[in-house]
């Protein structure tokens, strides 16, 4: 390493991003393998050669609508099969897709739609009638159309600074901001993981993640380029560590990604003698417990913001670590690299903290429509004499261990993260400030007892109005993500300011009953089985006071503090309550019913009749 940069790591692997295309890539494994399983989902199969064909059908329709280099397709699909063929049908074409959630709220669709200036938006029927009618030609993959058999479709040149792929995350003036990532970082990523992890075609991998999330875009491309099956979660079972688990043992998959949460929890498992997975890839939040010892596969963590392809780092963890210190975040991957540096752009010493600035073959091309931010955070290499050469400012902390790994420590600014989404909470100010009892709001990320990261928001309102909890995500909820929604609303008269003028957020106080909003408490006692829920229930979500009629997700609950409930109740009352009582049944005088119910009848959920369990399966 050379001391006077103090660069934390150098280009590793020399890969030839100009004579590499992904397209080519997968036709080339339909070419030898076409009965091979590319992809499944549930029951449903597509092999290597009918996805290659089905691409290439939607390629040819959409090069008749001008789609080619540089021109963004939007892809509204959930995840199922098309989802995959619509994005490699529109990489086949030239262009790039973005894709956009269908859970996404209206707003939130709609602002992508115009702010990505789309043109063709691939969806299926039932979602185009909930697409803003605009100037975008909609594409239903099922359509006549799209299955158009392509004689002799030309190959399209693609080059390695052409746009792959949008993405849009959350942005800190109060509207999401796309991300742009070119093939040169595709490719480059999907390079190093099949050579970092000796992925053949014999793997099978997980895809747990939704398109709009760029974690999706390392659970595909890396696998199908090599002739690899890739095997999509079920919704009810990726949000279960003890569902997914028992689903990747039965699909015997090798390689899967989870969000660092979930990977947490599938820590605390004991995995069964017959798993065959050898890898399990984690990243997206802070990582806070190293691997046992008889975790049958190695665990690696990895880092990286969305303006890299994905991983900027990465590194596998030894099991059983004790030294206090939190797992590192490994170190750069192949053709990228990592500075250190301070706020006069000067690299830091090894062991001192510093800013980490990203630079090489994944760097993404800047932010869509957006010179000015683009500029101000894609800045000039002071340490790279070749032309054109960026250093992506990341504002994220990290130090350089003795060894060589990067141990990462935070943030700079306020932006957070929350079960593997990137938010910033400028966002969510600026939708609630936007209420109209709302006068000035803060957002901040807070940790409970279990460690789990909680969004709480501060409220000086212009009058009380019967303004409630329950009101404020209502309305929150047609503008922004579920993941985006606090989960508690302090009240203050005034925000407390520090000599500057600036909200003092050191004296900011915690909530307490005094000060947060409440929805309307029952004026009925609790019942014993009640008075029990509302107290496990009050333990795990840190709150003091919890109605009856609180919807477990409305207080900021979510799946994996749901398992933790689920498995408190069962233990305090011995019975067998399945996962998915949680989503229909989601308050307290729900859940002590079923409770109940389950009690008297003396017979479990998986006994028979709708409470059943289903087998997510797949016979092998």
């Amino acid at each position: 390493m050379s001391t006077s940069s103090w660069k934390v790591g150098e280009t590793t692997q020399a890969v030839d991003l100009k004579s590499m295309c992904l397209p080519e890539l997968v036709a080339t494994r339909s070419a030898e393998t076409p009965e091979a399983v590319a992809v499944t989902a549930g029951d449903q199969i597509l092999s290597y050669g009918e996805l290659d064909k089905r691409a290439e059908r939607l390629a040819l329709y959409l090069r008749s609508l001008g789609v080619r280099a540089d021109v963004v397709v939007g892809l509204c699909l959930p995840r199922c099969l098309d989802m995959v063929v619509g994005a490699l049908g529109i990489l086949k074409a030239g262009g790039a897709y973005v894709p956009i959630d269908p859970a996404w709220p209206p707003d939130r669709r709609a602002f992508v739609l115009e702010d990505a200036q789309l043109r063709v938006l691939i969806t299926n029927a039932s979602l185009a009638t909930q697409i803003p009618r605009g100037r975008q030609v909609i594409v239903d993959l099922s359509a006549k159309e799209t299955t158009v058999e392509p004689e002799g479709l030309p190959l399209v040149e693609i080059r390695p600074d052409d746009l792959a792929y949008v993405i849009y995350t959350s942005g800190s003036t109060g509207q999401p901001r796309g991300v742009e990532i070119p093939h040169r970082g595709l490719v480059n990523l999907v390079s190093w993981h099949r050579q970092a992890f000796s992925v053949t075609s014999a793997d099978r991998a997980s895809h747990l993640a939704g398109l709009s999330f760029d974690a999706a875009v390392w659970e595909l491309w890396p696998y199908l380029a090599v002739g690899a099956s890739v095997h999509l979660v079920d919704e009810f079972t990726r949000n279960s560590a003890e569902l997914l688990q028992d689903w990747l043992v039965a699909h015997r998959i090798t390689i899967s990604f989870v969000p660092t949460p979930l990977a947490e929890e599938l820590l605390r498992l004991r995995w069964p003698r017959n798993t065959v997975m050898r890898i399990l890839l984690t990243g997206g939040d802070t990582l806070h417990r190293y691997p046992p010892a008889t975790l049958p596969f190695v665990l690696v963590n990895n880092y990286g913001p969305t303006e890299c392809t994905v991983v900027a780092t990465s590194g596998a963890l030894p099991p059983n670590r004790d030294d206090g210190m939190l797992p590192p975040i490994g170190r750069p991957i192949d053709n990228n690299r990592i500075h250190l540096l301070d706020e006069q752009l000067v690299p830091v010493r090894p062991g001192t903290v510093g800013e980490i600035y990203i630079a090489g073959a994944g760097l993404a091309r800047g932010y869509r429509n957006r010179p000015d931010l683009t500029a101000k955070k894609f800045i000039s290499d002071p340490f790279n004499a070749e032309p054109g050469s960026r250093l992506y400012k990341t504002g994220d902390l990290a130090r350089l261990l003795p060894d060589g790994q990067i141990a990462f420590l935070g943030r700079v600014d306020e932006q957070i993260k929350i079960r593997g989404f990137r938010i910033e909470p400028n966002e969510i100010v600026c939708a609630l400030n936007q209420h109209p009892v709302v006068h000035r709001s803060l957002v901040l990320a807070r940790e409970d007892s279990f460690g789990d990261k909680a969004l709480l928001a501060y409220l000086v309102l212009k009058s009380e109005s019967g303004v409630t909890p329950k009101s404020l995500r209502d309305y929150l909820r047609r503008r922004l993500p579920e993941y985006m929604l606090p989960s508690a609303f302090v009240r203050l008269e005034a925000f407390p300011l520090t000599p500057n003028g600036k909200i003092d957020r050191a004296a900011l106080p915690a909530p307490d009953p005094a000060n947060t909003l409440h929805d309307e408490l029952s004026a009925d006692p609790p019942t014993p089985t009640q008075q029990q829920v509302l107290a496990i229930l009050m333990a795990l979500l840190g709150r003091e006071k919890i109605g009856l009629k609180d919807d477990f997700f409305l207080l900021g609950g979510h799946s994996l503090l749901g398992a933790q409930l689920i498995a408190r109740l069962r233990e305090t009352f011995r019975v067998e309550l399945a996962l998915r009582t949680i989503f229909d049944a989601p308050t307290v005088a729900a859940l002590a019913e079923e409770i109940e119910r389950l009690a008297v009848k003396g017979r479990t959920p998986e006994e028979g009749g709708s409470d059943q369990t289903p087998d997510t399966g797949v016979p092998l």
